[in-house]
């Protein structure tokens, strides 16, 4: 089998595949897992680049999002079948009720655990979740950490109902699923980002308005306008370092402050001010747990919620995906297939973007089918049936 491991360099250049053994046969509680697809996250960069806590032993496995198929099953294990398709959970040691510091203890893909970019996989049964059956293995794959962190935000400042007002910045995953998240729900949500045409295309998607913060430093003041001074009942902030101040300022009185990225650096100075005198809460979002998940793919499939998946990346130039994500180009998911034939044309650029989408970031029924991959490996890869993404040219 192949995997991905992260070098002594960590450096992008030097990420590629090389050959492992098989993980063998799975103990008590195990199951082996067949990987289909990964979706990549900020943290996925932090952690292949070495950077500051997230720094991993050299030959760690990144990833932490994957989907793919049960083909083993340990003594005990009750919760799958042989043939069942699952998705990874991040922190597979917590199961439900509050965070601890030992429900904490393994998340994949980072210094402590491997993870998930690797052709086979041994995982925890307890671990694991069924994925959604309408949606395709890169859309599953999206859902433990960016959808859940977007769903935990806006489930924990209860703002999952009709009438709320949700500020959201940036248009990476955690923030498009939050769009989505919010307007299934009724919600009217306020984007933030630098790009004109990002914000142009969240807005064809079903946001009630867009800020660019480039344009103002003092951003917080045209979401007052835009909320008649109220400001919003909860701002998902990204930024981190570089927007935290301002998402204070931009939430209304009682309102709260999910704090889930940190694109903009680690350490802030906050106006202490702004949070006592209005009665503010910040909360710290860490992903959600497997309840959580199960919860909210229960949502989606009544809501028929699609993921936005923006390019799709053959394992074999997982390097090419980081850079991509590195760039912040992107407008929704970077995933990876293990799939070879759904991303990896002769000639041409191996990523490919996902067919176009309707508001609510919905798509069209022969986009929705689950890809598979049919029969054993061939070559690099696993042959793919339909639908195929178009290709970026």
């Amino acid at each position: 089998m192949r995997q991905l491991e992260v070098p002594a360099s960590c450096s992008l250049d030097d990420l590629i595949p090389v050959e492992r053994p098989d993980p063998g046969e799975p103990g008590a509680g195990q199951v082996v897992v067949r990987m289909r697809a990964v979706s990549l996250n900020f943290r996925d960069l932090l952690v292949a680049t070495g950077y500051d806590r997230w720094r991993p032993p050299t030959g760690r496995i990144p990833g932490s999002d994957g989907v793919g198929d049960v083909i083993k099953l340990g003594k005990g294990v009750t919760r799958f079948k042989a043939g069942d398709r699952v998705m990874t959970t991040i922190l597979p040691n917590w199961i439900s009720g509050p965070l601890t510091p030992e429900k904490r203890i393994g998340g994949l893909g980072g210094p402590a655990a491997d993870g998930v970019l690797a052709e086979l996989l041994m995982m925890d049964a307890e671990g694991l979740v069924l994925a959604p059956a309408h949606l395709g293995d890169e859309q599953a794959a999206t859902l433990p950490t960016a959808a859940l962190t977007a769903w935990h935000a806006i489930t924990r400042a209860d703002v999952l109902r009709p009438g709320a007002t949700i500020l959201v910045g940036g248009t990476g995953g955690v923030s498009l699923f939050a769009l989505q998240i919010g307007l299934a729900a009724g919600a009217r949500v306020l984007m933030t980002s630098s790009s004109a045409e990002k914000l142009a295309r969240v807005k064809e998607l079903g946001a009630f308005a867009g800020v660019n913060y480039r344009d103002r430093a003092d951003w917080a003041d045209e979401v007052l306008a835009l909320t008649d001074g109220r400001g919003v009942d909860l701002a998902i902030d990204i930024g981190g370092a570089s927007s935290l101040n301002e998402s204070v300022r931009a939430t209304a009185m009682g309102g709260a402050v999910g704090i889930v990225g940190l694109v903009g650096g680690l350490m802030a100075t906050i106006n202490l001010a702004e949070i006592f005198q209005r009665n503010l809460r910040l909360d710290g979002i860490e992903t959600g747990s497997r309840e959580m998940l199960e919860a909210m793919i229960a949502w989606f499939e009544q809501k028929g919620i699609v993921p936005i998946v923006d390019r799709i990346f053959p394992f074999e130039d997982s390097g090419a995906a980081l850079k991509y994500l590195q760039e912040g180009k992107h407008m929704g998911k970077v995933c990876i297939t293990f799939c070879w034939t759904n991303a990896m044309p002769k000639g041409k650029h191996s990523a490919f973007r996902t067919t176009s989408l309707s508001p609510h970031g919905r798509l069209g029924s022969s986009a929705t089918a689950r890809s598979r991959c049919i029969g054993e490996p061939r070559g690099t890869g696993w042959l793919l049936s339909q639908p195929t993404p178009r290709v970026v040219r």
